[in-house]
């Protein structure tokens, strides 16, 4: 049973702020804080609504603070945005009536598949090259990147700063500030499904959301400064870290595999 100690939130709005500077740089802050509320005591699905809440707060600092420094083009985004809404609203009513085992299998294999891309792909660098889709047609990735982000959510930063690399054609810190507004649209909505079925621990949520906008100025500043030299192996160092953070719950269906191969 969960129980609101002083410790606790202590614990908790330290692990906000080292989630919000990760996610304003490379996603993945979710892998530290929806561990931490389960570790807390918090069950699964008021966990996932909890860390929503405080998300979206994270993601809204990082985004306000991009567009004010005219790093974020909203025209561009439109189609996108509104994808990753609904998708994210379908998500969010999703997550309460199926299994989510299969991610478990699927989200390290992706994490490791976009990990080895900015590792040894071509060089992502600040300049935009020719895009492979239209904002329109991109639409319906955002929308599948929305859907996971209101279901689940860990590592839909990295998801979206990957697919708007590789298919809108944008520079690394131009596709990080573009991810923070798709991420926070995605957040933001799911917030409100899960509110509107009682799930959110608010005072839990609003004190984490106090750790983000904190972690995510500070991660948000960081990336405009230093460019591709932070981003692109932050983001290599947060996948591969959110792999390993999966593989080592026993549960974890990989893992129960290679040890009854054993």
């Amino acid at each position: 049973m969960f129980e609101i100690t002083p410790k606790i939130l202590a614990f908790l709005f330290a692990a906000a702020v080292a989630a919000g500077f990760i996610d304003a740089i490379a996603g993945g802050g979710g892998l530290i804080t929806i561990p931490a509320l389960l570790a807390a005591g918090v069950a699964p699905v008021a966990a996932i609504a909890t860390n929503k809440v405080q998300g979206s707060f994270g993601t809204a600092a990082a985004t306000w603070t991009f567009w004010r420094k005219g790093r974020i083009d909203f025209t561009l985004l439109k189609w996108p945005l509104i994808a990753a809404v609904v998708g994210a609203v379908l998500g969010a009513i999703t997550v309460s009536f199926v299994d989510t085992t299969w991610l478990m299998v699927l989200l390290p294999v992706l994490l490791i598949g976009i990990a080895v891309y900015f590792l040894v792909g071509p060089k992502a660098s600040d300049e935009d090259v020719h895009a492979r889709l239209t904002p329109f047609a991109f639409g319906a990735i955002a929308g599948g990147i929305g859907f996971y982000d209101g279901f689940f959510g860990p590592g839909a930063g990295s998801f979206y700063a990957l697919a708007l690399v590789t298919l809108l054609g944008m520079g690394l810190t131009r596709a990080t500030a573009h991810t923070k507004a798709l991420n926070f649209a995605s957040n933001f909505i799911s917030v409100i499904v899960f509110a509107i079925g009682g799930h959110v621990l608010w005072a839990v949520g609003l004190i984490m959301a106090i750790g983000q906008v904190l972690g995510g100025w500070l991660g948000s500043h960081a990336a405009m400064r230093f460019g591709p030299r932070l981003i692109r192996p932050l983001l290599v160092v947060i996948c591969l870290g959110m792999v390993a953070k999966l593989l080592s719950d026993p549960a974890n269906p990989i893992r129960l595999w290679i040890s009854n191969s054993l």
